[in-house]
């Protein structure tokens, strides 16, 4: 197996929350809207905020989607 593949097959099978942290950690390396360097998730963009949520949701097993 390439290596590209293996890691097609861990990006599916990974675990949500680890995928929500990620996603929220990618943005705010690369955020210049206030979340790069910024010391506390509030203090960043609203983007920023929302991933944030979104990964506290996953933490707790909850999708994130209204019931």
């Amino acid at each position: 197996m390439a290596d590209g593949q293996t890691g097609a097959a861990l990006q599916s099978s990974e675990i949500p929350m680890l995928r929500a942290y990620r996603l929220w950690f990618e943005h705010t390396r690369k955020c210049d809207g206030g979340c790069k360097g910024a010391p506390k998730v509030q203090d960043g963009c609203e983007s920023g905020r929302e991933l944030w949520g979104a990964y506290r949701l996953a933490r707790i097993g909850r999708s994130g989607a209204a019931s």
